[in-house]
C-alpha cells in the first residue's frame, strides 16, 4: 500500500467521520421542522447543543486534507462546485447564527424566524452534500487539459437530485435514531416513528440509485463483482440496513444509532471501492478523470 492509496482511504474516513457526526445533527434539524410545539423544538436543539460545532470540523479537516494531499482535485471540485458550495457554506453559517439568535430572541415572532433558519439550514446541506457526491459518482466535464465547464444549474440534474433526497432521507433516519436515544416519553415514540419511516425512503432510494448508477455512470461497476472487499462490505452493510429497524423496534435506541453509524460508513466504503482510483472520473472521457496517482501532491509532500 502507497501514500496515495493511505490518503485515498484517509479522506474516507474523514468523510465518513463528517457524515455520521454532523449527519445526525442535520437529521435532528430538518425533524424541528416537523414539529410545533415549543417544548419539542427546544429539546431537539438541545440535544445537539453540546456537540454540533465539533461535528463540523470533520468537514473543515477533509477540505484541508483534500487540498493538501490532492491540490488538482481540491481546485477542479470547488472551482466546478463553487456556487453549490458557497450556498452549502452559507446555510451551514445561518444554522450555526441562527441556533444562537434563537436562543437570545424574546419575540416570539423572531424565535419563529430563527427557529425556520435553523430547520432550512438543515434541510440544504443535507441535500446539497448528496447532490455534490452525486455530481462526482457521475463525473465532471473535464477536457483533456484539465479544463472543466459547467454551470450551477447542470449540477441539479435528475441524477444529483436523486442522490441528494437519498442523503436527505439517510441523515433523517440518523437523526431520528439519535433523537430515540436523547429523548423520552412522546417525544421518543415520535423519534421511533420517524426514524421508521425514513428508513423505508432510505432503502427506496437506495434501490433506485443504484439502478440509476448502472445507467449514469456504469463504469462504477467494472470489476466489482470479481472484487471480494466489495461483496464483505456490501453484505455488511445489507446486514446493518436490516438490523436498524429490528434494533428501534425493540427498543435498543443506542443499537439501532450505532448501527445506523456503521450502515453511513459501510455506504460511504462502496462508493469508495466503485471509484477507486478515480477521484473525479470524467464524465467526457474516462482517460481524462482525476486519480490519486495523477492529481496527488509529491511524495514528499504526501
Amino acid at each position: 500500500m502507497d501514500l496515495n492509496i493511505i490518503w485515498f482511504v484517509l479522506l474516507g474516513i474523514l468523510l465518513v467521520g463528517y457524515a455520521i457526526l454532523d449527519g445526525f445533527d442535520l437529521g435532528v434539524g430538518v425533524l424541528y421542522l416537523f414539529t410545533k410545539d415549543e417544548k419539542e423544538r427546544q429539546i431537539y436543539i438541545n440535544s445537539i447543543g453540546p456537540v454540533w460545532d465539533g461535528n463540523e470540523v470533520w468537514l473543515l479537516t477533509f477540505g484541508g486534507a483534500l487540498f493538501a494531499a490532492f491540490p488538482i482535485v481540491y481546485a477542479t471540485v470547488f472551482s466546478s462546485l463553487y456556487l453549490a458550495l458557497m450556498l452549502l457554506l452559507f446555510a451551514l453559517i445561518f444554522r450555526a447564527v441562527s441556533m444562537e439568535f434563537r436562543s437570545h430572541s424574546e419575540s416570539a415572532g423572531w424565535k419563529r424566524f430563527w427557529g425556520w433558519s435553523f430547520g432550512i439550514g438543515s434541510l440544504l446541506p443535507a441535500i446539497l452534500f448528496g447532490a455534490a457526491i452525486g455530481n462526482i459518482l457521475q463525473g465532471l466535464p473535464i477536457a483533456s487539459d484539465g479544463s472543466v465547464y459547467i454551470s450551477f444549474l447542470s449540477l441539479l440534474n435528475p441524477y444529483a437530485l436523486l442522490m441528494g433526497i437519498f442523503s436527505l432521507a439517510m441523515f433523517v433516519m440518523h437523526g431520528a435514531a439519535y433523537l430515540a436515544v436523547k429523548t423520552e416519553g412522546e417525544i421518543q415514540k415520535r423519534a421511533v416513528i420517524w426514524n421508521n419511516r425514513a428508513w423505508m425512503v432510505f432503502v427506496l432510494l437506495y434501490l433506485i440509485s443504484v439502478i440509476m448508477s448502472y445507467f449514469n455512470a456504469s463504469f462504477l461497476f467494472e470489476g466489482m463483482l470479481s472484487n471480494p472487499l466489495f461483496w464483505i462490505v456490501f453484505l455488511l452493510f445489507l446486514i446493518s440496513i436490516i438490523y436498524i429497524p429490528v434494533a428501534t423496534n425493540s427498543k435498543k435506541y443506542l443499537s439501532a444509532f450505532f448501527t445506523s453509524c456503521l450502515s453511513i460508513s459501510l455506504l460511504i466504503a462502496l462508493m469508495g471501492i466503485s471509484l477507486f482510483p478515480r477521484l473525479v472520473p470524467s464524465s467526457i472521457d474516462l482517460a481524462n478523470s482525476l486519480t490519486i496517482y495523477n492529481a496527488s501532491s509529491s511524495g514528499k509532500t504526501l
